[in-house]
């Protein structure tokens, strides 16, 4: 089997949600940001911007929308992947061009530049020994993230990554069996027995099985419907969604 550093790298990797105090240098970030900027685009139109923060007031003012997760102080620098169209479409107007991007399908392409550059940043960095953690609250909670940072029409943030040494070894989280994810030729529908087969390894985790325990369910899946992920959370929070979107420009 084919071995390198980097899938040694990702193969092992961990989220990191505590940072020893030692900082990440100028030099080191804006390396590893030149670099990921090479990663693929949708038409080489590259419609993302990062915002770095390492100032302690900001971080306070970002925490809130990040559900005041411990790490978004702690870490020595946390990085904002924004969707934008607004650095662009300015130049289409400068160069007497008619930019036609205010819709949701621009932010579609704009949020999968972004997120192409933020995981190949993410491979970089623990690539380079640094620990990282993904937000995915930036999009439960965008507006007070648009408010803090200052972005303009046509920049919406996507994903926001926690940067720094790592100062914990956890454990590595579960994941499927490959073969249970990979379809040859069309989609291939799975049966019962399919499905108890693919998740049996994740249901039988002790962690797993105390979460049912403490949270009074039948089974771990009632934990994600029930608990963590509900309808009602989702719905609203596609609410806050759709409205900074709308606000930011991509739906009108």
């Amino acid at each position: 089997m084919l071995k390198t550093k980097t899938m040694e790298s990702i193969k092992n990797r961990r989220t990191i949600r505590k940072y020893q105090t030692t900082d990440v240098a100028d030099e080191l970030l804006n390396d590893l940001l030149e670099t990921s900027f090479r990663a693929s685009t949708v038409g080489n139109m590259q419609v993302y911007s990062v915002i770095v923060t390492r100032d302690v007031e900001m971080k306070e003012k970002l925490s809130p929308a990040h559900y005041n997760q411990p790490m978004v102080k702690q870490a020595p620098v946390v990085l904002t992947f924004c969707a934008d169209f607004r650095r662009f479409s300015q130049w289409c107007v400068q160069r007497n061009a008619e930019p036609g991007y205010e819709n949701f399908q621009s932010f579609m392409n704009a949020a999968v530049d972004t997120l192409l550059v933020a995981q190949t940043f993410c491979t970089l960095a623990e690539d380079k020994g640094l620990g990282i953690c993904y937000l995915g609250t930036t999009t439960y909670n965008p507006q007070p993230i648009i408010d803090a940072l200052q972005l303009p029409r046509l920049v919406f943030p996507v994903t926001t990554i926690t940067l720094g040494y790592p100062a914990e070894i956890p454990d590595q989280v579960d994941r499927l069996p490959f073969q249970g994810l990979i379809h040859q030729e069309h989609y291939h529908d799975y049966t019962p027995d399919e499905l108890d087969q693919l998740y049996a390894y994740k249901e039988s985790l002790p962690q797993n099985m105390k979460f049912i325990q403490e949270n009074k369910k039948e089974t771990l899946a009632q934990v994600f419907t029930d608990v963590r992920y509900t309808k009602k959370d989702n719905e609203a929070t596609s609410v806050n969604l759709l409205n900074a979107l709308r606000a930011q420009g991509f739906l009108d």
